[in-house]
């Protein structure tokens, strides 16, 4: 199978690369490079998911994860993964006209959409304890949710329940959000629902597995960016850095370090690409994203770790770009669910073969 990328993925690749750099833009109120945020909603990148009807581009997953991905080769944080990856893709399946009328054209303006997608005991992909209950015309949503990425800023929460997705407003009545400590300093909440009422008609009952797939999908994506470019920040370290008037990169044991680094960083790239093409494609890729999954909270971490061996002290000197990399990785792999839950999905469907 050819899975080289697409006209149109190159030319989201290319624009993205031109707007972006690897300097720090973090802004250190909001905890995320507003900069860079602004220029993607001003480039109309936030619209390549979008619908023609809406004044989007009408991509697919494929093109929101070649744009994943080089935010993440930068390891620029904004609020990209968390609008597209987990909320406008699954609002396109599991949303009716009326509510993507009402949402995805504010996505073009730079509104921030986010989804809740673990809970206190109950990791990504888990059945949800949070409850709705219908009562007339509204649905009354109780529990906790956890990890929730920008959730102070979003429009709209993707809220998992046991009846369905139910759309929430961060500021409804009866939401209480916790700020939490994240390893990139990037904004995430714990979110407490406490008789939170929606109308009935913002509980999506579609498949629930739908944001599942697609949050992990774009995971993967920033995660194969991030980890290409670490890797390619290191060689690039390795080769102009001397010691004992000789390259670091001719010493064997650093060039086997950075070659185990680039085995993963080129099979991450695989798993990634391949499940985002089944699940965009339409074909079963439980077992890819599952694959994947692992790799993001397992391999990766591992293979990020190397790099900031690799580089010696100025790996964790905070001017220098390499513990960004470090640090949203850890952040991901939180995100799916750490490893060991990772390999039990994988054990699971193993042995149901």
């Amino acid at each position: 199978m050819d899975f080289s990328r697409e006209k149109t993925s190159e030319a989201v690749a290319e624009v993205v690369t031109a707007l972006l750099s690897r300097e720090s833009e973090t802004d250190s109120d909001a905890g995320y490079s507003v900069g860079a945020w602004q220029r993607l909603v001003e480039n109309g990148l936030l619209a390549l998911p979008l619908p023609e009807r809406f004044g989007g581009d009408d991509q697919g997953l494929a093109e929101v994860a070649t744009l994943l991905g080089e935010l993440g080769r930068k390891a620029v944080a904004t609020p990209a993964l968390a609008t597209l990856g987990f909320g406008v893709l699954p609002l396109l399946e599991l949303a009716d006209e009326n509510l993507q009328s009402e949402i995805l054209p504010k996505v073009a303006e730079g509104a921030v959409l986010t989804a809740a997608l673990a809970e206190p005991g109950r990791p990504l992909g888990s059945a949800p304890a949070t409850t709705a209950t219908v009562d007339g015309d509204t649905v009354v949503i109780d529990g906790k949710k956890i990890g929730v990425q920008y959730a102070a800023d979003a429009l709209v929460i993707l809220v998992p329940t046991d009846a369905g997705i139910a759309l929430v407003a961060p500021d409804a009545d009866g939401v209480t959000l916790t700020k939490a400590p994240t390893s990139a300093g990037t904004p995430e909440y714990a979110v407490e629902l406490s008789g939170v009422r929606i109308p009935r008609a913002r509980l999506l009952t579609g498949d629930p597995a739908v944001l599942t797939r697609y949050a992990v999908a774009t995971i993967g994506a920033t995660a194969d960016g991030l980890l290409s470019g670490a890797a390619e920040l290191t060689a690039e370290h390795l080769r102009t850095r001397h010691q004992f008037g000789k390259p670091l990169a001719t010493f064997q044991a650093v060039a086997q370090e950075i070659a185990d680094v680039y085995v993963t960083s080129r099979t991450l790239n695989v798993t990634s690409t391949a499940a985002s093409w089944r699940l965009g494609t339409g074909l079963d890729a439980d077992s890819d994203l599952n694959v994947l999954g692992y790799w993001v909270a397992a391999e990766a971490p591992t293979a990020l770790q190397v790099c900031h061996h690799l580089h010696g002290g100025i790996g964790v000197d905070i001017t220098y770009p390499m513990h960004r990399y470090f640090s949203q990785g850890k952040d991901l792999a939180r995100l799916v669910g750490g490893a060991a839950y990772r390999l039990d999905l994988l054990g699971a469907q193993c042995s149901s073969i």
